[in-house]
Protein backbone atom coordinates (compact mmCIF):
# COMPACT_ATOMS: atom_id res chain seq x y z
CA UNK A 1 0.00 0.00 0.00
CA UNK A 2 1.47 3.34 -1.03
CA UNK A 3 1.01 6.63 0.74
CA UNK A 4 -0.80 9.43 -1.02
CA UNK A 5 -0.25 13.14 -0.38
CA UNK A 6 -2.95 14.80 1.70
CA UNK A 7 -5.03 17.15 -0.39
CA UNK A 8 -5.91 20.58 0.90
CA UNK A 9 -9.42 21.90 0.42
CA UNK A 10 -8.19 24.54 -2.03
CA UNK A 11 -6.57 21.83 -4.21
CA UNK A 12 -9.77 19.81 -4.56
CA UNK A 13 -11.91 20.70 -7.60
CA UNK A 14 -15.43 21.95 -6.88
CA UNK A 15 -17.02 18.87 -8.47
CA UNK A 16 -14.97 16.61 -6.19
CA UNK A 17 -15.97 18.66 -3.15
CA UNK A 18 -19.61 18.10 -4.07
CA UNK A 19 -18.99 14.36 -4.51
CA UNK A 20 -17.19 14.10 -1.17
CA UNK A 21 -20.05 15.99 0.50
CA UNK A 22 -22.39 13.30 -0.85
CA UNK A 23 -20.12 10.58 0.60
CA UNK A 24 -20.28 12.29 4.00
CA UNK A 25 -24.04 12.63 3.76
CA UNK A 26 -24.54 8.86 3.76
CA UNK A 27 -22.26 8.38 6.81
CA UNK A 28 -21.08 4.99 5.56
CA UNK A 29 -17.31 5.37 5.94
CA UNK A 30 -15.68 3.27 8.66
CA UNK A 31 -18.94 1.60 9.66
CA UNK A 32 -18.81 -2.08 10.77
CA UNK A 33 -19.22 -4.98 8.32
CA UNK A 34 -22.78 -5.46 7.18
CA UNK A 35 -24.51 -8.56 5.90
CA UNK A 36 -26.52 -6.77 3.21
CA UNK A 37 -23.45 -5.37 1.47
CA UNK A 38 -21.48 -8.58 2.02
CA UNK A 39 -24.22 -10.53 0.23
CA UNK A 40 -24.22 -8.14 -2.73
CA UNK A 41 -20.44 -8.48 -3.09
CA UNK A 42 -20.70 -12.28 -2.86
CA UNK A 43 -23.45 -12.32 -5.47
CA UNK A 44 -21.33 -10.16 -7.83
CA UNK A 45 -18.41 -12.58 -7.48
CA UNK A 46 -20.64 -15.57 -8.28
CA UNK A 47 -22.15 -13.74 -11.23
CA UNK A 48 -18.67 -13.40 -12.78
CA UNK A 49 -17.35 -16.68 -11.39
CA UNK A 50 -14.56 -14.55 -9.91
CA UNK A 51 -12.74 -14.97 -6.57
CA UNK A 52 -13.06 -11.36 -5.39
CA UNK A 53 -15.63 -8.57 -5.25
CA UNK A 54 -15.85 -5.34 -3.27
CA UNK A 55 -18.25 -2.56 -2.40
CA UNK A 56 -15.89 0.43 -2.42
CA UNK A 57 -16.42 4.02 -1.29
CA UNK A 58 -13.90 6.53 -2.61
CA UNK A 59 -12.82 8.98 0.10
CA UNK A 60 -10.50 11.99 -0.07
CA UNK A 61 -7.25 10.01 -0.14
CA UNK A 62 -8.30 6.39 0.18
CA UNK A 63 -10.62 3.75 -1.20
CA UNK A 64 -12.52 2.14 1.69
CA UNK A 65 -14.24 -1.21 1.36
CA UNK A 66 -17.68 -1.58 2.93
CA UNK A 67 -17.59 -5.20 1.76
CA UNK A 68 -14.54 -7.17 0.54
CA UNK A 69 -15.37 -10.68 -0.61
CA UNK A 70 -12.19 -12.73 -1.07
CA UNK A 71 -9.85 -9.96 0.12
CA UNK A 72 -9.07 -11.16 3.63
CA UNK A 73 -7.60 -8.47 5.88
CA UNK A 74 -7.81 -5.66 3.33
CA UNK A 75 -10.22 -2.89 4.33
CA UNK A 76 -8.86 0.05 2.33
CA UNK A 77 -6.18 1.08 -0.15
CA UNK A 78 -4.61 4.39 -1.06
CA UNK A 79 -6.52 6.43 -3.59
CA UNK A 80 -4.67 6.89 -6.83
CA UNK A 81 -5.08 6.27 -10.56
CA UNK A 82 -5.82 2.66 -11.31
CA UNK A 83 -8.99 0.79 -10.49
CA UNK A 84 -11.68 2.26 -8.18
CA UNK A 85 -10.32 5.80 -8.23
CA UNK A 86 -10.42 5.76 -12.03
CA UNK A 87 -13.78 3.97 -12.25
CA UNK A 88 -15.71 6.72 -10.40
CA UNK A 89 -14.77 9.12 -13.19
CA UNK A 90 -17.12 7.16 -15.47
CA UNK A 91 -20.88 6.95 -15.37
CA UNK A 92 -20.98 3.51 -16.95
CA UNK A 93 -19.26 0.17 -16.27
CA UNK A 94 -15.48 0.42 -16.24
CA UNK A 95 -13.47 -2.62 -17.34
CA UNK A 96 -9.78 -3.50 -17.24
CA UNK A 97 -9.40 -6.81 -19.06
CA UNK A 98 -5.69 -7.26 -18.27
CA UNK A 99 -4.27 -4.95 -15.62
CA UNK A 100 -0.76 -6.19 -16.28
CA UNK A 101 -0.89 -4.67 -19.72
CA UNK A 102 -3.03 -1.61 -18.94
CA UNK A 103 -1.12 1.56 -18.04
CA UNK A 104 -4.20 2.89 -16.22
CA UNK A 105 -4.02 0.13 -13.63
CA UNK A 106 -0.33 -0.68 -13.14
CA UNK A 107 0.10 1.61 -10.12
CA UNK A 108 -2.89 0.27 -8.21
CA UNK A 109 -1.88 -1.49 -4.93
CA UNK A 110 -4.10 -4.50 -5.70
CA UNK A 111 -2.30 -4.91 -9.04
CA UNK A 112 1.25 -4.22 -7.84
CA UNK A 113 1.07 -6.40 -4.75
CA UNK A 114 -1.23 -9.05 -3.31
CA UNK A 115 -3.49 -10.45 -4.60
CA UNK A 116 -2.07 -9.51 -8.04
CA UNK A 117 -5.29 -8.44 -9.78
CA UNK A 118 -5.42 -8.79 -13.52
CA UNK A 119 -9.12 -8.46 -14.32
CA UNK A 120 -11.31 -5.67 -12.99
CA UNK A 121 -14.92 -4.69 -13.71
CA UNK A 122 -16.79 -1.93 -11.87
CA UNK A 123 -20.22 -0.30 -11.88
CA UNK A 124 -20.61 3.12 -10.22
CA UNK A 125 -22.69 3.55 -7.06
CA UNK A 126 -24.56 6.69 -8.08
CA UNK A 127 -26.91 8.90 -6.08
CA UNK A 128 -30.18 10.27 -7.45
CA UNK A 129 -28.46 13.62 -8.04
CA UNK A 130 -25.65 12.00 -10.04
CA UNK A 131 -22.87 11.85 -7.45
CA UNK A 132 -20.72 8.71 -7.67
CA UNK A 133 -19.90 7.57 -4.14
CA UNK A 134 -17.82 4.59 -5.19
CA UNK A 135 -18.10 1.37 -7.15
CA UNK A 136 -19.19 -2.24 -6.99
CA UNK A 137 -16.16 -4.19 -8.23
CA UNK A 138 -15.36 -7.70 -9.43
CA UNK A 139 -11.69 -8.78 -9.49
CA UNK A 140 -9.76 -11.80 -10.70
CA UNK A 141 -6.10 -12.82 -10.82
CA UNK A 142 -6.34 -13.79 -14.48
CA UNK A 143 -7.25 -11.67 -17.50
CA UNK A 144 -10.95 -11.83 -18.43
CA UNK A 145 -13.45 -10.40 -20.85
CA UNK A 146 -16.93 -9.89 -19.35
CA UNK A 147 -20.16 -10.35 -21.25
CA UNK A 148 -22.67 -7.57 -21.76
CA UNK A 149 -25.15 -9.47 -19.56
CA UNK A 150 -22.63 -9.62 -16.71
CA UNK A 151 -21.93 -5.91 -16.90
CA UNK A 152 -25.66 -5.11 -17.01
CA UNK A 153 -26.23 -7.31 -13.95
CA UNK A 154 -23.31 -5.61 -12.18
CA UNK A 155 -25.01 -2.25 -12.76
CA UNK A 156 -28.22 -3.63 -11.24
CA UNK A 157 -26.31 -4.81 -8.18
CA UNK A 158 -24.64 -1.39 -7.84
CA UNK A 159 -28.13 0.15 -7.93
CA UNK A 160 -29.10 -2.22 -5.09
CA UNK A 161 -26.14 -0.92 -3.08
CA UNK A 162 -27.40 2.62 -3.66
CA UNK A 163 -30.95 1.63 -2.68
CA UNK A 164 -29.61 0.16 0.57
CA UNK A 165 -27.67 3.35 1.30
CA UNK A 166 -30.79 5.43 0.66
CA UNK A 167 -32.83 3.26 3.01
CA UNK A 168 -30.25 3.67 5.73
CA UNK A 169 -30.03 7.41 5.19
CA UNK A 170 -33.81 7.65 5.41
CA UNK A 171 -33.75 5.62 8.64
CA UNK A 172 -31.04 7.85 10.11
CA UNK A 173 -33.04 10.95 9.22
CA UNK A 174 -36.17 9.46 10.74
CA UNK A 175 -34.30 8.63 13.94
CA UNK A 176 -32.78 12.12 14.06
CA UNK A 177 -36.18 13.73 13.48
CA UNK A 178 -37.71 11.57 16.20
CA UNK A 179 -34.86 12.49 18.54
CA UNK A 180 -35.47 16.18 17.80
CA UNK A 181 -39.21 15.70 18.28
CA UNK A 182 -38.67 13.99 21.62
CA UNK A 183 -36.26 16.70 22.74
CA UNK A 184 -38.81 19.37 21.84
CA UNK A 185 -41.58 17.37 23.53
CA UNK A 186 -39.45 17.08 26.65
CA UNK A 187 -38.79 20.81 26.64
CA UNK A 188 -42.47 21.64 26.21
CA UNK A 189 -43.47 19.04 28.81
CA UNK A 190 -41.06 20.51 31.35
CA UNK A 191 -42.29 24.01 30.62
CA UNK A 192 -45.95 22.99 30.88
CA UNK A 193 -45.35 20.94 34.02
CA UNK A 194 -43.80 23.97 35.71
CA UNK A 195 -47.01 25.93 35.13
CA UNK A 196 -49.05 23.25 36.90
CA UNK A 197 -47.06 23.32 40.14
CA UNK A 198 -46.17 26.19 42.46
CA UNK A 199 -42.63 27.39 41.68
CA UNK A 200 -41.88 27.60 45.42
CA UNK A 201 -43.75 26.89 48.61
CA UNK A 202 -44.61 29.82 50.87
CA UNK A 203 -42.94 30.47 54.20
CA UNK A 204 -45.35 29.17 56.87
CA UNK A 205 -44.74 30.48 60.41
CA UNK A 206 -43.75 27.66 62.77
CA UNK A 207 -43.65 25.06 60.01
CA UNK A 208 -41.19 23.60 57.54
CA UNK A 209 -42.50 22.63 54.08
CA UNK A 210 -40.84 20.87 51.17
CA UNK A 211 -42.21 19.34 47.97
CA UNK A 212 -40.92 17.48 44.92
CA UNK A 213 -42.26 16.10 41.68
CA UNK A 214 -40.64 13.11 39.94
CA UNK A 215 -41.92 12.45 36.39
CA UNK A 216 -41.80 8.88 35.13
CA UNK A 217 -41.33 10.15 31.56
CA UNK A 218 -39.37 13.22 30.53
CA UNK A 219 -41.44 13.87 27.40
CA UNK A 220 -44.95 13.43 28.79
CA UNK A 221 -46.85 15.74 31.10
CA UNK A 222 -48.16 13.98 34.18
CA UNK A 223 -51.19 14.73 36.31
CA UNK A 224 -49.78 14.94 39.84
CA UNK A 225 -50.29 18.22 41.68
CA UNK A 226 -49.82 19.88 45.06
CA UNK A 227 -50.12 23.31 46.66
CA UNK A 228 -49.80 25.14 49.99
CA UNK A 229 -51.39 28.55 50.56
CA UNK A 230 -52.72 30.84 53.34
CA UNK A 231 -56.35 31.30 54.33
CA UNK A 232 -57.77 34.60 55.60
CA UNK A 233 -58.03 33.55 59.25
CA UNK A 234 -54.40 32.59 59.92
CA UNK A 235 -54.84 29.00 58.92
CA UNK A 236 -53.12 27.35 55.94
CA UNK A 237 -54.58 25.01 53.33
CA UNK A 238 -52.71 22.35 51.42
CA UNK A 239 -53.58 19.63 48.95
CA UNK A 240 -51.97 16.92 46.85
CA UNK A 241 -53.47 14.63 44.24
CA UNK A 242 -53.29 12.78 40.96
CA UNK A 243 -55.56 13.18 37.93
CA UNK A 244 -56.30 10.39 35.47
CA UNK A 245 -54.36 10.19 32.24
CA UNK A 246 -51.25 11.77 30.74
CA UNK A 247 -50.45 14.47 28.24
CA UNK A 248 -52.40 17.58 27.30
CA UNK A 249 -55.72 16.27 28.63
CA UNK A 250 -54.20 15.53 32.02
CA UNK A 251 -52.52 18.94 32.04
CA UNK A 252 -55.84 20.70 31.44
CA UNK A 253 -57.49 18.64 34.18
CA UNK A 254 -54.61 19.31 36.58
CA UNK A 255 -54.85 23.06 36.00
CA UNK A 256 -58.61 23.01 36.52
CA UNK A 257 -58.28 20.90 39.67
CA UNK A 258 -55.59 23.01 41.28
CA UNK A 259 -57.33 26.34 40.77
CA UNK A 260 -60.74 24.93 41.69
CA UNK A 261 -59.39 23.68 45.03
CA UNK A 262 -57.81 27.06 45.72
CA UNK A 263 -61.08 28.83 44.96
CA UNK A 264 -63.07 26.28 46.96
CA UNK A 265 -60.89 26.85 50.01
CA UNK A 266 -61.65 30.57 49.90
CA UNK A 267 -65.37 29.90 49.60
CA UNK A 268 -65.47 27.17 52.26
CA UNK A 269 -62.20 25.87 53.75
CA UNK A 270 -63.80 22.75 55.19
CA UNK A 271 -61.73 19.94 53.58
CA UNK A 272 -64.68 17.72 52.68
CA UNK A 273 -66.55 20.71 51.28
CA UNK A 274 -63.54 21.61 49.11
CA UNK A 275 -63.45 18.09 47.61
CA UNK A 276 -67.22 18.15 47.06
CA UNK A 277 -66.90 21.48 45.27
CA UNK A 278 -64.17 20.01 43.03
CA UNK A 279 -66.34 16.96 42.34
CA UNK A 280 -69.18 19.20 41.10
CA UNK A 281 -66.86 21.24 38.88
CA UNK A 282 -65.29 18.17 37.25
CA UNK A 283 -68.68 16.62 36.51
CA UNK A 284 -69.96 19.87 35.04
CA UNK A 285 -66.85 20.52 32.97
CA UNK A 286 -66.60 17.03 31.47
CA UNK A 287 -70.31 16.21 31.24
CA UNK A 288 -71.00 14.02 28.20
CA UNK A 289 -67.32 13.41 27.49
CA UNK A 290 -64.89 10.81 28.72
CA UNK A 291 -64.93 10.74 32.52
CA UNK A 292 -62.27 12.89 34.12
CA UNK A 293 -61.48 12.21 37.72
CA UNK A 294 -58.73 12.45 40.29
CA UNK A 295 -57.66 11.36 43.73
CA UNK A 296 -56.93 14.10 46.20
CA UNK A 297 -56.12 14.85 49.82
CA UNK A 298 -57.06 18.30 51.12
CA UNK A 299 -56.00 19.61 54.52
CA UNK A 300 -56.17 22.66 56.74
CA UNK A 301 -53.41 23.60 59.21
CA UNK A 302 -54.27 25.42 62.43
CA UNK A 303 -51.30 26.70 64.46
CA UNK A 304 -51.73 26.16 68.22
CA UNK A 305 -50.32 28.06 71.19
CA UNK A 306 -47.93 25.25 72.22
CA UNK A 307 -46.15 25.37 68.85
CA UNK A 308 -47.92 22.33 67.42
CA UNK A 309 -50.31 22.35 64.45
CA UNK A 310 -53.75 20.82 64.28
CA UNK A 311 -54.44 19.22 60.89
CA UNK A 312 -57.84 18.44 59.45
CA UNK A 313 -57.41 16.18 56.42
CA UNK A 314 -59.98 14.91 53.94
CA UNK A 315 -59.37 12.22 51.34
CA UNK A 316 -61.00 11.40 48.06
CA UNK A 317 -59.66 7.99 46.98
CA UNK A 318 -56.13 9.00 47.92
CA UNK A 319 -53.41 7.02 49.79
CA UNK A 320 -53.13 7.65 53.51
CA UNK A 321 -50.78 10.38 54.66
CA UNK A 322 -47.98 9.20 56.96
CA UNK A 323 -46.98 10.99 60.17
CA UNK A 324 -43.46 10.50 61.51
CA UNK A 325 -43.79 10.96 65.25
CA UNK A 326 -41.20 12.36 67.64
CA UNK A 327 -40.28 8.85 68.84
CA UNK A 328 -39.52 7.74 65.25
CA UNK A 329 -42.69 5.70 64.78
CA UNK A 330 -44.63 6.09 61.52
CA UNK A 331 -48.40 6.42 61.78
CA UNK A 332 -50.83 6.34 58.86
CA UNK A 333 -53.35 9.18 58.88
CA UNK A 334 -56.05 7.25 57.14
CA UNK A 335 -58.86 8.65 55.05
CA UNK A 336 -59.89 5.15 53.90
CA UNK A 337 -63.36 5.11 52.42
CA UNK A 338 -62.95 8.40 50.61
CA UNK A 339 -63.95 7.94 46.97
CA UNK A 340 -62.66 9.24 43.64
CA UNK A 341 -63.38 12.87 42.85
CA UNK A 342 -65.41 13.45 39.66
CA UNK A 343 -66.29 9.80 39.00
CA UNK A 344 -69.28 8.68 41.08
CA UNK A 345 -72.83 10.11 41.21
CA UNK A 346 -72.74 10.76 44.95
CA UNK A 347 -69.21 10.22 46.25
CA UNK A 348 -68.23 10.00 49.90
CA UNK A 349 -65.25 11.90 51.25
CA UNK A 350 -63.69 10.99 54.58
CA UNK A 351 -62.23 13.48 57.03
CA UNK A 352 -59.89 12.97 59.98
CA UNK A 353 -57.81 15.09 62.35
CA UNK A 354 -54.33 14.79 63.79
CA UNK A 355 -51.76 16.98 65.48
CA UNK A 356 -48.18 17.62 64.50
CA UNK A 357 -46.10 18.38 67.56
CA UNK A 358 -42.57 19.81 67.58
CA UNK A 359 -40.17 17.27 66.03
CA UNK A 360 -42.92 15.56 64.01
CA UNK A 361 -43.60 15.56 60.27
CA UNK A 362 -46.27 14.59 57.76
CA UNK A 363 -45.84 13.10 54.27
CA UNK A 364 -48.44 13.23 51.50
CA UNK A 365 -47.61 11.37 48.28
CA UNK A 366 -49.20 10.07 45.10
CA UNK A 367 -49.52 6.37 44.31
CA UNK A 368 -46.59 6.37 41.89
CA UNK A 369 -44.50 5.86 45.02
CA UNK A 370 -46.34 2.98 46.68
CA UNK A 371 -47.15 1.26 43.36
CA UNK A 372 -43.47 1.15 42.40
CA UNK A 373 -41.91 -2.32 42.16
CA UNK A 374 -39.11 -3.50 44.39
CA UNK A 375 -36.23 -5.71 43.22
CA UNK A 376 -38.31 -8.86 43.84
CA UNK A 377 -41.11 -7.54 41.61
CA UNK A 378 -43.46 -6.83 44.48
CA UNK A 379 -45.24 -3.51 44.95
CA UNK A 380 -43.66 -1.28 47.58
CA UNK A 381 -47.01 -0.51 49.19
CA UNK A 382 -47.71 1.54 52.28
CA UNK A 383 -46.01 -1.10 54.43
CA UNK A 384 -42.78 -0.88 52.44
CA UNK A 385 -42.80 2.91 52.58
CA UNK A 386 -43.45 2.79 56.33
CA UNK A 387 -40.53 0.42 56.88
CA UNK A 388 -38.25 2.71 54.87
CA UNK A 389 -39.27 5.81 56.83
CA UNK A 390 -38.91 3.96 60.13
CA UNK A 391 -35.39 2.89 59.16
CA UNK A 392 -34.28 6.34 57.97
CA UNK A 393 -36.01 8.23 60.85
CA UNK A 394 -36.42 11.64 59.13
CA UNK A 395 -37.11 14.51 61.55
CA UNK A 396 -37.76 17.48 59.28
CA UNK A 397 -39.65 18.08 56.06
CA UNK A 398 -36.36 18.31 54.22
CA UNK A 399 -35.09 15.02 55.68
CA UNK A 400 -38.43 13.37 54.96
CA UNK A 401 -38.34 14.44 51.34
CA UNK A 402 -34.70 13.38 51.01
CA UNK A 403 -35.60 9.95 52.41
CA UNK A 404 -38.31 9.51 49.76
CA UNK A 405 -36.02 10.69 46.96
CA UNK A 406 -33.39 8.18 48.06
CA UNK A 407 -36.03 5.45 47.98
CA UNK A 408 -37.09 6.43 44.45
CA UNK A 409 -33.48 6.21 43.30
CA UNK A 410 -33.14 2.77 44.86
CA UNK A 411 -36.32 1.57 43.13
CA UNK A 412 -34.95 2.76 39.77
CA UNK A 413 -36.84 1.24 36.84
CA UNK A 414 -39.41 -0.11 39.28
CA UNK A 415 -40.96 3.38 39.32
CA UNK A 416 -43.40 3.46 36.41
CA UNK A 417 -45.65 6.39 37.31
CA UNK A 418 -45.18 10.02 38.28
CA UNK A 419 -44.72 10.76 41.98
CA UNK A 420 -45.47 13.98 43.84
CA UNK A 421 -44.60 14.46 47.51
CA UNK A 422 -45.46 17.19 50.00
CA UNK A 423 -43.73 17.11 53.38
CA UNK A 424 -44.65 19.26 56.40
CA UNK A 425 -42.88 19.36 59.76
CA UNK A 426 -42.95 21.27 63.02
CA UNK A 427 -39.38 22.08 64.07
CA UNK A 428 -38.16 20.89 67.43
CA UNK A 429 -37.45 23.83 69.79
CA UNK A 430 -33.67 23.46 69.54
CA UNK A 431 -33.57 23.05 65.77
CA UNK A 432 -32.72 26.20 63.77
CA UNK A 433 -35.00 26.67 60.84
CA UNK A 434 -33.30 26.30 57.43
CA UNK A 435 -34.76 27.45 54.16
CA UNK A 436 -36.25 24.18 52.92
CA UNK A 437 -38.97 25.14 50.47
CA UNK A 438 -38.14 23.73 47.12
Amino acid sequence: MTASPVRTASAVPVAEEVRLAAVRRYRILDTPPDGAFDRIASLAARLFDAPMATVAIVDTDRVWFKAAHGLDGITEIDRGPGLCASAILHGEPYVVKDAGADVRALADPLVQGEPGVRFYAAAPITTADGQRLGTLNVLDTRPREPTDDQLEALQDLAALVMDELELRLSAMRTIAAERDRRAEAERLARALQRTLLPPTLPDVPGLHAAAAYHPASADEVGGDFYDLFPLDDGRWAFFLGDVCGKGAGAAALTSLTRYTLRAAAIYDPDPCAALANLDSVLKGEYQGSDPRYCTAAFGVLQPLSDGSHSITLAGGGHPSALAVRADGSVEPISTAGGQLVGMLPDPQFVQTTTRLRPGESLLLYTDGLTEARTADGMMLGEDGLTRHLTATAPRTAHELLHSVETLLQQLGDGVSDDTACLALSVPAPSTPRPQENR
